[in-house]
């Protein structure tokens, strides 16, 4: 006997094993996509690293700061002295969004800029596709944008800067080559960075246009560039937080693009 069996024609049909095979495969193939989903999902839920609570209630209490939390993003504007420029910042690979609150309430503050702090899917900026538009429309009245991430964060970032005015990378570097892109990039590091180290930063230099401007903090970690405690696989800080995010108060103020 065969697995073969005639039609009404007499001619041979396709043998039955050769469709058992068939769906077999296709279940198999399946079953890995339903695997690496459920990973997915649960690699990014586990281990998610909230805001450190101290700074983010002095945050919160600071009269010129104003907080508008959406569920696309954060918007931090300033009580007053706006500038018309702005920042869509993306968070670093499984970091709360308000982990980020405390590190620009000086840029907000002091220098009228308004920080858009997105809310990524899944708590992985990489594998969020929505565009930039997203988020600047949750202020519309900045006239000015930069595009910029910690992290896995800023690699997104280099992918949506074709959209902006500028791009601002926090301890991390473009996976694209933006070499000839003409845009203006800020390369702001850390010197104690145990996970986008100095050489990486050196390494993926050529991705960037010629007259990137590269700022190295002395003392600060991969966690410094947030308020979200330590992270696992990092250098050992050595500068005091408020001074960290001074620095990037002051670098952002005189690089960010006016209106």
């Amino acid at each position: 006997m065969t697995d073969t069996s005639p039609s009404a024609d007499g001619a041979p049909r396709a043998p039955r094993r050769r469709f058992r095979v068939l769906r077999w495969v296709l279940a198999g193939l399946g079953g890995v996509v339903l695997l690496l989903v459920a990973g997915i999902l649960i690699y990014s839920q586990v281990g998610v690293m909230g805001a450190e609570p101290d700074p983010l209630a002095e945050a919160r209490a600071n009269p010129g700061l104003t907080i508008t939390e959406d569920g696309a993003g954060i918007v931090l504007s300033p009580a007053a002295g706006d500038t018309g420029r702005g920042l869509v910042f993306l968070p670093g690979a499984k970091v709360d969004a308000l982990g980020y609150v405390a590190t620009f309430a000086d840029t907000v503050v002091d220098d009228g800029v308004t920080v858009v702090i997105t809310r990524p899917w899944l708590n992985l900026a990489f594998f969020d596709p929505r565009p930039l538009s997203t988020f600047t429309d949750l202020a519309p009245d900045v006239r000015a944008w930069a595009v910029g991430g910690h992290s896995l964060g800023g690699v997104r970032a280099c992918q949506l800067a074709g959209d902006a005015d500028a791009l601002v990378l926090f301890a991390s570097y473009c996976a694209n080559d933006l070499s000839a892109s003409g845009l203006p990039v800020l390369s702001l590091s850390g010197s104690e960075d145990g996970l986008s180290t100095p050489q990486k930063i050196a390494d993926a230099a050529l991705q960037l246009p010629a007259d990137a401007a590269f700022v190295e903090i002395p003392g600060a970690s991969h966690a410094s560039f947030g308020a979200y405690g330590p992270q696992p696989g990092d250098g050992t800080p050595t500068a005091d937080p408020a001074d960290v995010d001074r620095i990037i108060a002051e670098q952002l103020d005189v690089f960010l693009p006016a209106p």
